[in-house]
């Protein structure tokens, strides 16, 4: 019965406390425009509707990717935030709940006559076992409620902010993966023209043995000799230095056992992406979803400051046994119990309280135009990443056309300086003509799908995909 007649006062307070006076939470208007500009007419899945393992068509690419997710540092750093804002809900929320605590204490004590109610001196014992219930706020006005909304908007925060880790990890070491698949072609393309270089210039010394080629013949064929050794030591310091990029990103050499000698040997992610509308983008970007929750946690904030200005209820009790004697502790009559309920009204408080508000009410203002300002940045990236693929295609095949025309021009120009009809002149332009068209066309190869992975990664695609 006492049992009863201590809890049911607790059980009453609980199920009262628990409203909110944080503001209505109604999203911000989306500051950009509604369409993308120049998308008609573009095929291809949705990066909302892929995860990175459909993005990602090359098989070694897939390898690099998963190793690095599992050993990058700089993502697991990213992911122990995570965990350390769990935590940190879970601590505010266990102070919705009241605790319960087991003790058993004990106290002897002398006391001198004239403080002793028998007018004799002496010692006097006291033992106590039982169960407390330590300080509790009764969340009448949902202060205690609003900050555990606000830590849980919080951790989601941070479980958005680790998916953008891990897009932004994705995306870095494909585009890793491509500088050094490109690097690796224009190697392979500049020993290749070394090699072809060389021959031609043991061929002018040939002619100039016999007569037929000047002096100056043999400086220029030995000047594009020259070059493309300088030329082939800079590429290759671009592809070691590409490699050790991958290499951090990966977060372990042994991923990188995974690359063959060779090139990919074509296309490393998928060649179309279709956009979708701007409001899939805010829905499913990460950092916008992240920006969100902390705007919604200091919508919270204001409910705990409002919450600061109404009384605060707490409680505090105890039932057990209590004995002079350790041996009677559990003895008939033994039995004992308090309740202690506390109500604190703030009178004055010399402006902390409206100080306590107004801060909150600026946080979120401040939270909102970071908000606005996430969605505005993402809005951009995405349309220079939709006009960087659709020129960057464009000037892939234009510049394919140019290599082939360079490669035909080469071939004639080659058969017409052999027959004695053009001059050594024209047949060295052509040489530089073709090696520097074909390297371009690389260059535009590989920036087209560099280009393609940072749209997958600015429509918010990777991981895991949303529905």
């Amino acid at each position: 019965m006492v049992m009863r007649n201590l809890f049911l006062p607790l059980a009453l307070v609980i199920a009262l406390g628990g409203c909110s006076l944080a503001p209505t939470y109604q999203r911000p208007d989306a500051p950009v425009a509604a369409q993308w500009d120049d998308v008609q007419g573009r095929q291809g899945p949705q990066a909302a509707q892929l995860d990175w393992q459909a993005f990602i068509v090359d098989p070694t690419l897939r390898q690099l990717v998963s190793g690095a997710l599992e050993h990058n540092r700089s993502l697991r750093q990213t992911l122990l935030d995570i965990e350390q804002a769990r935590a940190q809900y879970g601590i505010q929320r266990a102070d919705r709940l009241p605790g319960l605590n087991a003790g058993a204490s004990g106290n002897r004590q002398h006391l001198p006559a004239d403080l002793s109610s028998s007018g004799r001196e002496g010692v006097s014992s006291t033992y106590q076992v039982g169960l407390s219930l330590p300080e509790y706020e009764v969340d009448l006005f949902g202060r205690v409620k609003s900050l555990s909304d606000a830590a849980l908007e919080q951790y989601l925060a941070s479980e958005e902010t680790g998916r953008a880790a891990r897009i932004a990890l994705i995306a870095e070491v494909s585009q890793a993966y491509l500088n050094l698949d490109g690097a690796a072609r224009r190697l392979a393309l500049t020993r290749q023209t070394l090699a072809s270089r060389e021959n031609s210039l043991a061929l002018v010394a040939q002619r100039r043995s016999a007569g037929s080629a000047t002096a100056l013949d043999h400086q220029e064929a030995l000047g594009l000799v020259e070059q493309s050794r300088a030329e082939l030591e800079s590429i290759s310091r671009e592809h070691r230095q590409a490699y050790n990029a991958l290499v951090l990103l990966s977060g372990s050499a042994e991923a990188l056992k995974a690359i063959a000698d060779g090139q990919a040997g074509g296309p490393v992610v998928l060649q179309d992406i279709a956009p979708g509308a701007p409001s899939t983008l805010i829905e499913q970007r990460p950092d916008i979803l992240a920006a969100e929750h902390r705007l919604r946690a200091r919508n919270a904030d204001i409910g705990a400051a409002r919450a600061a200005f109404f009384p605060r209820i707490s409680l505090t009790g105890s039932f057990g046994t209590s004995s002079a004697q350790m041996s009677g502790l559990f003895d008939g009559g033994s039995r004992s119990w308090s309740f202690v309920p506390q109500l604190s009204l703030p009178l004055f408080d010399g402006g902390r309280n409206r100080a306590g508000l107004t801060l909150a009410e600026v946080r979120k203002d401040s939270a909102v135009a970071a908000y606005e300002g996430t969605i505005q940045s993402a809005f951009r990236e995405v349309a220079d990443a939709l006009v960087a693929t659709d020129t960057l295609r464009r000037e892939e095949a234009a510049r394919k056309g140019l290599a082939d025309t360079s490669q035909a021009t080469l071939a004639l120009a080659k058969a017409r300086y052999e027959g004695g009809i053009d001059s050594h002149l024209r047949y060295l332009d052509a040489q530089r003509s073709r090696y520097v068209n074909e390297a371009a066309f690389i260059q535009a190869s590989t920036q087209r799908q560099l280009a393609l992975v940072d749209l997958f990664r600015a429509l918010g695609g990777g991981w895991p995909a949303k529905g």
